[in-house]
């Protein structure tokens, strides 16, 4: 029965020209669109040449003290566009590019701003700027050229980075071998040479100044020593007055020489120290003066130096007539009892006065020694000398405060108790009883005094301490620098012979600093602006952009000529034809009942045999489209295909599920079926992963991915164009073979009870006289 309704469907469809082109024709169309879109997407991405996207450079450049060049990088993105063939690059100006992107002229516009170049450059400031290029985009004009130009924009974007990132460590590393080749001069070895000098001499200008603050802070020390050496000996003469009656009356001479002694001491004291004071105020003046022609007039300024060195010495005279006094004081002393007690305590205290007048009397000659030194190497090194201007004027500041310190103090103590001592001595030669009384009111009240002295004495000398302790600080770090200049002088020389670990060390290093330095700049600098590089390794590749697309496009056209045969053809069986095959004539008999599907089935013609007997011609029909479509493909388009066979053999199986199932829903559901084929051919459109991975459809698709033909039609069609994972494409043959027994159950069993139901729908259909 089968065979038989085959047979004739064939003879009807090859009986005249007209139903044999029509044959024809529907093999042909599905082909011609498969075709058509294959041809047309073969390689878009390499074809974007004519896309026109305007640039605009507006930059001004920029030029700073760091890179002493001047910097424009948009003259830089024009020049690399200019070379660039990706897109069809029109170089106008900013309104004009604008327009054009409103206009539809260009697809896109890059506008480059007037400060770019300024704003990049903000990378080696504290306040950055993120440098921005201006991209203007018509999206209406095509839904794919947005996402086309974009990836131009990201390249210029791209080639932007690159270029400033290379610029910069070119500059970088050209900058590094010019100071290296300097370094290894003889010029920059003389330089080294004479700054290791000037840098000894202030390590050893330092320590002499620590040296000089401490002999102050001494001499400070010593005459707080003599004002309590001073209120001790009152103390004794209170506690022995009745004692020191006879001894003062006995030495009324030495008492009046005493007195004597007390005032030309107090006399050469008030002078000298004024002197020294004086003298220190012009010295600060002149050694101004001096430093400041040093530009001008370095011998002047030189020999002013020299002069005041002399001036210094010569003032040396002052200390030994401060000395020569204490010297007369100290007699006068000695002529008092030798039973009175404070006697050995004043004497004492005049030596250690004399001690510490020598000892600036030696300061004074260290002064005038550096200031004779500062004058020959004023005309040597100017850089040294301005150091030795500063530490000179710092030291006769110190040595100034110093003797005012000194002077103070001695006014304010040591002479109220020399003239009181003096004056209470002459008293006690006429009036014992009162001198002894005065005595012990002086004595009480110079504990108040030389308290006060004291602690101001101490908190001096900790102040003068502590300049001592910079000082010597400030001569440390020179000398430690000095010792790191040799180190690298000599690490720099390469001479590591019998140099030790560290020094072989910094030698290492030199050498990679050497070796980095007279490296190729470009090279490196290409490195380092783009470090990493992409690799790209394809699995499974396909040829081309339209290799890629040809399964989803065939896999389409396939459903889209089973429709096509739906339409086209009639799928149920007439009664007439039903008579033929069962060989009644012309007219099956009349029976009760609608005729339709299942109505011969008393003859012998059930409905499993109308249905695969008129399936028959669909299924060599949809054949010949899998068949030609496939082929066309493969030798015709050229589109990859690794495996030729499997290929053909998707396009077959493909053909044979496809013509089923929208056969089977019109069979069922007359043109109901029709308009549900077509429904299910747009879903698979959206939903089959054919162009976009599933992955980035919506949910609802990801869930009805599965259970579409199309998806497993696709990747068995991709399995046999690049190669399979396994069993990849016998799986998915075999999930596409599947959907035949869906199709088959319906079509053989659930279709009998709708019968009836699509029998009526068709009637009342037909009776609209329109549908």
């Amino acid at each position: 029965m089968i065979w038989g309704i085959f047979k004739r469907d064939m003879c009807h469809a090859t009986r005249n020209v007209i139903a044999v082109i029509v044959s024809m024709g529907l093999v042909v169309v599905p082909a011609l669109y498969a075709w058509f879109n294959i041809a047309a997407s073969w390689d878009p991405y390499g074809n974007t040449k004519a896309l026109k996207v305007a640039v605009a450079n507006n930059d001004k450049g920029y030029k700073s003290d760091l890179i002493p060049v001047r910097v424009n990088v948009g003259e830089t993105i024009i020049s690399t566009l200019h070379a660039n063939d990706q897109l069809d690059w029109q170089f106008v100006k900013s309104d004009k590019a604008i327009d054009g992107v409103k206009s539809g002229e260009y697809y896109a516009a890059i506008v480059i701003p007037k400060g770019f170049s300024a704003d990049m450059m903000t990378l080696f400031s504290p306040d950055i700027k993120h440098a921005q290029l201006k991209y203007y985009l018509n999206e209406k004009i095509n839904p794919i050229a947005p996402h086309i130009t974009d990836q131009g924009a990201t390249t210029v974007v791209n080639t932007i980075d690159k270029t400033f990132a290379k610029t910069i460590a070119q500059v970088g590393l050209d900058l590094a071998s010019s100071i290296l080749h300097y370094s290894q001069s003889p010029q920059m070895a003389e330089y080294m040479r004479n700054l290791n000098g000037n840098l000894t001499t202030t390590a050893d200008t330092l320590s002499g100044a620590s040296q000089q603050v401490t002999s102050y802070s001494q001499l400070l020390g010593s005459a707080n020593d003599i004002v309590d050496s001073t209120g001790k000996l009152l103390a004794s003469a209170t506690k022995a007055g009745k004692q020191a009656q006879n001894a003062l009356k006995q030495g009324k001479s030495g008492a009046t020489s005493l007195t004597s002694a007390g005032a030309n001491v107090t006399s050469s004291v008030n002078t000298a120290l004024d002197q020294v004071s004086g003298a220190f105020d012009q010295v600060a003046a002149k050694v101004n003066k001096a430093f400041d022609a040093i530009g001008k007039d370095s011998d002047t300024a030189a020999s002013q130096l020299a002069t005041l060195s002399e001036q210094i010495s010569s003032g040396e005279s002052l200390y030994d007539t401060y000395i020569t006094s204490l010297n007369h004081m100290r007699e006068s002393v000695e002529q008092l009892p030798d039973s009175d007690s404070a006697k050995q305590a004043l004497l004492e205290a005049i030596d250690r006065e004399i001690t510490l007048l020598e000892a600036a009397k030696g300061d004074s000659q260290k002064l005038a020694q550096q200031l004779k030194d500062a004058s020959t190497q004023v005309t040597q090194d100017t850089a040294a000398a301005e150091r030795s201007r500063k530490e000179i004027l710092n030291r006769i500041t110190s040595a100034k405060q110093s003797i005012s310190n000194v002077r103070d103090d001695y006014a304010t103590n040591v002479k109220p108790k020399i003239d009181a001592l003096a004056s209470t001595v002459s008293t006690l030669i006429s009036q014992t009883d009162s001198m002894i009384t005065q005595l012990s009111g002086t004595a009480d009240g110079l504990d108040d005094v030389t308290g006060d002295v004291g602690t101001n004495v101490t908190s001096i000398r900790s102040t003068l301490g502590a300049i001592a302790k910079k000082l010597d600080s400030s001569a440390a770090t020179v000398k430690e620098l000095i010792t790191k200049l040799e180190t690298g002088g000599n690490a720099g020389d390469g001479n590591s012979d019998g140099g030790d670990g560290d020094n072989d060390a910094d030698s290492g290093e030199s050498d990679e600093l050497r070796a980095l330095a007279t490296a190729n700049a470009s090279t490196l600098s290409t490195l380092i602006s783009a470090p990493v590089a992409l690799h790209r390794v394809s699995v499974y590749p396909i040829a081309n952009y339209g290799s890629a697309m040809a399964p989803f496009y065939t896999i389409l056209s396939i459903w889209v000529g089973a429709i096509i045969l739906c339409a086209m053809l009639k799928v149920t069986i007439s009664d007439r034809e039903k008579a033929h095959v069962l060989g009644l004539g012309d007219t099956l008999p009349r029976i009760p009942g609608p005729s339709g599907p299942g109505n011969a089935s008393r003859w012998g013609l059930r409905l499993d045999h109308e249905y695969f007997g008129r399936y028959a011609i669909f299924a060599l029909l949809a054949l010949l489209q899998g068949t030609l479509v496939c082929l066309g493909d493969t030798y015709f388009l050229g589109v990859q295909a690794n495996h030729a066979l499997q290929f053909l053999a998707v396009g077959w199986l493909a053909a044979l599920v496809f013509s089923n199932i929208v056969y089977t829903l019109t069979v069922s559901f007359g043109d109901i079926g029709k308009a549900v084929a077509v429904v299910l051919l747009v879903m698979q459109v959206a939903g089959s992963g054919g162009t976009f991975p599933i992955e980035t459809l919506p949910k609802f698709f990801q869930m009805l991915y599965p259970f579409l033909p199309f998806p497993h039609a696709i990747d068995a069609m991709h399995a046999a164009m690049a190669g399979s994972y396994g069993n990849e494409y016998l799986l998915d043959m075999v999930y596409l073979a599947l959907f035949l027994i869906p199709s088959l159950l319906l079509g053989l069993v659930l279709r009998k009870p709708v019968i009836r139901l699509n029998n009526w729908v068709s009637r009342n259909l037909e009776s609209t006289k329109v549908m």
